[in-house]
């Protein structure tokens, strides 16, 4: 997705019944995030000029909903 200001957003969507383990957000651990930033890599190595980035997770935990807007970054 694009912002208006032509920032492109990466959002990783987790979900869990409970948070015995930490929740939705704790599933995006170091190993997650380099996945995504491999795969964001990826895809804008095919475009001419690369926009800004940013990575988002959208957590839900049972009925709780939590978008973390700049939950990480690629460095």
């Amino acid at each position: 997705m694009r912002e208006r200001d032509g920032t492109l957003v990466f959002v990783e969507v987790r979900s869990r019944a409970a948070t015995g383990h930490g929740g939705a957000a704790a599933s995006v651990g170091p190993a997650k995030q380099r996945s995504l930033v491999f795969a964001a890599r990826h895809y804008l190595s095919r475009l001419a000029t690369p926009p800004p980035c940013r990575f988002d997770v959208v957590a839900i935990d049972g009925e709780r909903l939590e978008w973390l807007r700049g939950a990480f970054d690629a460095s």
